[in-house]
């Protein structure tokens, strides 16, 4: 296997990071504007309409049982997980809400060593704890500066709740990708999630103004790329090895915290940016034993 293509799965995961972080900042002024149960039910619905058609018209058909089960449970794990994922956008800086989340990745190390028997290297750990400590920085500034109200409290604790959902996300994922096409697991991936969130359509409901679906359709479309590019990557790389470049999502944020939100940088961010970076090298620089092409 050449260098070149063992590292199209990193390139793959770290452009996937980038879209899935733009689509947050979008789906963060959606929110703010329509509700957060608006915004997620139309992301979803938008991105199965898109997507699935495509699954189809490639010759998709309905998966055995065993492979329905897991694109089930990871529909249902997502769902919530982006429910709770959203909220706390609501209530907390975006870059900050993704480096909270950044706990996700470390978990899901050890979820994959467990759920997928993946032998767990030492460097796959140093890079982990490396992004880890970064965003300990990055929280730390945060509580030492500003007075953390209610609304923080509760957006901290979605985001950990979310950030768990998320690791256990990674692993079925990977699954995922070890059993059908992309196409396939980005339809069932936002399919499920329509199916769950209109069931609090008669409650929960509220008339979107045109921004707030211009943003959510945008969403969908970032959803749907950033999908199909994780499924590609985690079909021909171990979690491990693609899970610390998760990390890099920070970096976007950053980058979209500032341009749509004017959310400050401060030294605590770009100390821990520095270390997050440092792990995403980390990661880059194992070689993977076998990776398909």
């Amino acid at each position: 296997m050449s260098r070149h293509h063992s590292f199209l799965p990193l390139l793959a995961t770290f452009a996937a990071v980038g879209l899935l972080s733009f689509m947050d900042a979008l789906m963060k002024s959606a929110s703010l504007a329509g509700g957060v149960y608006t915004a997620a039910f139309l992301r979803s619905s938008i991105a199965a309409a898109l997507i699935v058609p495509v699954w189809l018209g490639g010759g998709g058909r309905w998966p055995e049982w065993a492979v329905l089960r897991l694109h089930l449970l990871r529909g249902v794990v997502a769902t919530f997980m982006a429910l709770l994922f959203f909220y706390a956008l609501t209530e907390l800086p975006l870059a900050e809400t993704i480096a909270i989340s950044f706990v996700a990745p470390l978990v899901a190390l050890w979820l994959a060593a467990w759920l997928l028997s993946e032998r767990i290297e030492r460097q796959a750990i140093g890079a982990a704890v490396l992004g880890m400590v970064g965003t300990l920085v990055i929280v730390g500034g945060r509580i030492g500066r500003e007075r953390m109200d209610e609304g923080a409290w509760l957006g901290l604790l979605a985001i950990i709740a979310s950030a768990l959902l998320y690791a256990w996300n990674l692993v079925l994922q990977r699954q995922q990708a070890q059993v059908a096409r992309p196409a396939e697991v980005a339809s069932f991936h936002s399919g499920v999630a329509t199916v769950i969130l209109a069931l609090g359509l008669p409650r929960l409901w509220q008339t979107p103004t045109m921004p707030v679906l211009s943003q959510a359709g945008a969403s969908a479309l970032l959803t749907v790329a950033g999908s199909l590019l994780f499924a590609w990557a985690y079909a021909r790389a171990e979690a491990q090895r693609l899970v610390p470049i998760e990390y890099s999502g920070f970096l976007w944020a950053v980058l979209f915290g500032w341009l749509f939100f004017r959310e400050a940088v401060t030294p605590a961010t770009l100390t821990g940016t520095a270390l997050i970076v440092g792990g995403c090298w980390i990661a880059a620089r194992r070689r993977p034993e076998q990776v398909m092409v």
